[in-house]
């Protein structure tokens, strides 16, 4: 049977619902201070053009033979890399150490005969000295001797001449970079400046080819937008957030047209590159996608946080608190010292002031 609580134990239960310590509440966060109000002006923007780029060595070479013998000792294999005068083959004569050895022998003949000749001209002095030569005699005993050093000293320098070729035999690399293609074999026999090795310099370039049409709107100095590795695609719409694509520079505009089409250069800076090593750590040959700009035009551009999507429409919020339609196109990325934006087609015009709506952040939309 069920009883019904006592006045004691109601008044208790009463104080115990008082003295329960309340649900604590959050604090209210302080109000945080409106951002400075964009304002709509005009500026030049790049109309970009997506082409390919291939990586090659601004200057390739070849390691050659210097003299005629047989190849031995190739150090070498595609995509090593080496240094300026390194030794990457040999090539060996064996009539050298043969004509080497036949200079010394004369040698040895001449200098034996030179020491004869300074014996006979001292004794020649002497007598001349005591009255009992004649000048005749001293006089040809000189010329003797004078002629022994000087064919001592060619006989010298034949012997320079064939240890200098013996040291010629030595195939070095004529500039520091990377083997691309080794087209000897060791055992083979080789004539005097046949190549053994095709070197590309370590400085590497992105070579463009454009359409004739734009010759009169690219010049050195030029940036360019650089995909990344594998052909990934290389479209402004990447530079929302400005970190997809790498920056680069227009190095050189060849003055001569190339089957109706001009040629360029863009560099890559080292700190710039996906692999961090610039365009150096590419393959030779690799081919790259590449933004670059082929006119300037007036545009309205603004930052992406400034807009927002309601209902399916693209709305802005100007200073005075009104909401207004507009309408967006492409994605402009960065280029020199213009921030990247979205260019605004219809809805906007010079002078407008921007707010961020309610509920923005700093990200893109």
């Amino acid at each position: 049977m069920l009883t019904r609580p006592t006045a004691p134990a109601t008044l208790l239960l009463l104080l115990a619902l008082i003295a329960a310590p309340a649900v604590a509440q959050p604090a209210a966060e302080g109000p945080v201070p409106p951002a400075a109000p964009f304002q709509v002006e005009r500026r030049p923007v790049e109309d970009l053009k997506a082409v390919f780029a291939t990586v090659e060595s601004v200057r390739q070479t070849k390691a050659r033979t210097r003299i005629a013998g047989t190849l031995t000792g190739l150090r070498v294999v595609e995509g090593d890399r080496v240094a300026d005068g390194q030794v990457i083959a040999s090539v060996v004569d064996p009539k050298l150490a043969l004509q080497a050895a036949a200079l010394d022998a004369r040698l040895e003949s001449l200098r034996a005969q030179t020491r004869q000749a300074e014996t006979e001209l001292a004794r020649a002095r002497q007598l001349r000295a005591s009255g009992t030569g004649t000048q005749q005699k001293l006089d040809d005993t000189q010329t003797a001797l004078d002629v022994l050093r000087a064919q001592t000293a060619a006989m010298t320098a034949d012997r320079a001449v064939v240890e200098q070729q013996r040291r010629e035999g030595e195939v070095l690399a004529p500039a520091a970079g990377r083997i691309l293609q080794v087209t000897a074999i060791a055992g083979a026999v080789t004539m005097a400046g046949e190549p053994v090795a095709t070197i590309a310099t370590d400085r590497h370039v992105l070579r463009l080819r454009l359409p004739e049409r734009h010759a009169r709107f690219i010049k050195a100095g030029d940036p360019v937008l650089v995909g990344e590795r594998g052909l990934a695609p290389a479209t402004a719409a990447d530079t929302d957030g400005a970190d997809r694509l790498a920056r680069g520079t227009i190095r050189l505009v060849y003055p001569e047209l190339e089957a109706g089409q001009v040629v360029a250069d863009a560099e890559m800076p080292a700190d710039g590159a996906t692999d961090g090593a610039g365009t150096g750590g590419y393959f030779v040959g690799e081919r790259v996608r590449v933004l670059v700009a082929t006119g300037t035009r007036e545009a309205l551009v603004v930052p992406p946080v400034y807009l927002t999507v309601r209902s399916g429409a693209e709305m802005a919020v100007l200073a005075d608190g009104r909401e207004v339609v507009v309408r967006s196109g492409r994605p402009v990325p960065a280029l020199g010292d213009r921030p990247a934006g979205v260019e605004v087609l219809s809805g906007l015009r010079p002078g407008d002031r921007l707010v961020k709506p309610l509920g923005t952040t700093e990200t893109a939309r």
